[in-house]
C-alpha cells in the first residue's frame, strides 16, 4: 500500500497535520487511517445495461472527539478501469448538546443528542451536498459507538452545463453508523460501518433520481504486534458493499465483497 501513498497526497498532508502536537491538543482522541479496497465487480450506473469494472479505492479516514462534540470524514481516490480517476469526500461535524451544555442528555438507551453539519464533495463530478441535521447517540452493550443520523440532503451540484453531474432537488438522509469491537481468545476483531438511505429526487432534466440504500459493513481482524507490525496498527478484513439503486439508478444494484487492508497512522 505504501507505493500508492502519492495518490493520497491530500490525505497524507491531513494525516500529518492532524497528528501534529498543535492539532492533537485539540482532541480528546483521534484515529487516522489509510484503507485500500479492491474488487473487479463495481457496477457502472446509468449505462442502460449491466456493466462492471475493476478498480481500487484508496481512502484516508479521520475520526476525532473534542470539547464540543466529534468529527468524522473521509477522502476516497478511485482508480476504476472504465470511469477513470476521481476524488470524493465527506465530512461531518457533530456538536453534542450534552457537552455544550455540560448536562448529560440521557433518556432510555439514548446517551446524547447532537446537531450535525455534513458536507459531501466530488472533484470531477462536481458534486456538492450540504447535510444539516440531528444525531442520536445510543448507549448499547458491545458497541464502541452507535449513532442514528437524520439530515437534509441539500443540493449544490455544479450541474451539467458546468461539466458536472446534473443539479437535483433537495432530499433527506437517514444513516446508521457503528463500531462493535470484540475478542475471541487473544484475537481482536471489529464489525463496523454504516447504512444510509437517501430519499427520491428529481434532476434538472426532469428525470427521477431514485431513492437508494447503501450498506458498507466491515469485518476487521487486528493483526496484533508481529515482526512486521510492531506498532499494532495493521488490520485486514472484508467489506460488504450493498447498494440498492446505485446513485439513484433504479436499474443498477451492487452487491460485492471486497478485500480491505487498513493502516492506522
Amino acid at each position: 500500500m505504501s507505493i500508492k501513498l502519492k495518490y493520497l497526497g491530500v490525505g497524507s498532508v491531513l494525516g500529518t497535520m492532524l497528528s501534529s502536537t498543535a492539532f492533537a491538543d485539540l482532541f480528546e482522541y483521534q484515529v487516522n487511517e489509510l484503507i485500500l479496497k479492491a474488487n473487479d465487480r463495481y457496477e457502472i450506473p446509468f449505462t442502460g445495461e449491466s456493466s462492471r469494472e475493476k478498480g481500487l479505492i484508496y481512502t484516508f479516514q479521520h475520526a476525532s472527539a473534542w470539547k464540543y462534540g466529534d468529527n468524522y470524514g473521509f477522502l476516497d481516490r478511485y482508480e476504476l478501469d472504465e470511469t477513470g480517476e476521481d476524488l470524493y469526500g465527506e465530512f461531518y461535524a457533530n456538536f453534542s448538546l450534552g457537552k455544550m451544555t455540560g448536562r448529560p442528555i440521557r433518556f432510555g438507551p439514548i446517551s446524547d443528542v447532537g446537531i450535525l453539519a455534513g458536507y459531501n464533495w466530488g472533484r470531477d463530478t462536481k458534486v456538492r451536498k450540504y447535510l444539516p441535521g440531528v444525531r442520536l447517540s445510543w448507549d448499547l452493550p458491545q458497541f464502541a459507538f452507535l449513532n442514528t443520523d437524520f439530515t437534509l440532503y441539500l443540493d449544490d451540484n455544479a450541474g451539467a452545463d458546468r461539466g458536472g453531474v446534473p443539479e437535483e432537488d433537495d432530499s433527506y438522509m437517514i444513516d446508521i453508523n457503528w463500531a462493535a469491537p470484540f475478542d475471541i481468545g487473544r484475537h481482536r476483531f471489529s464489525i463496523e460501518g454504516h447504512v444510509e438511505y437517501i430519499g427520491q429526487q428529481e434532476n434538472e432534466f426532469g428525470d427521477k433520481v431514485s431513492w437508494w440504500v447503501l450498506a458498507q459493513p466491515q469485518f476487521r481482524y487486528d493483526l496484533g504486534k508481529t515482526w512486521f507490525n510492531k506498532a499494532d496498527r495493521l488490520f485486514v478484513g472484508v467489506e460488504w458493499q450493498y447498494w440498492k439503486n446505485k446513485l439513484g439508478d433504479p436499474d443498477t444494484d451492487e452487491n460485492i465483497l471486497q478485500a480491505i487492508v487498513v493502516g492506522r497512522l
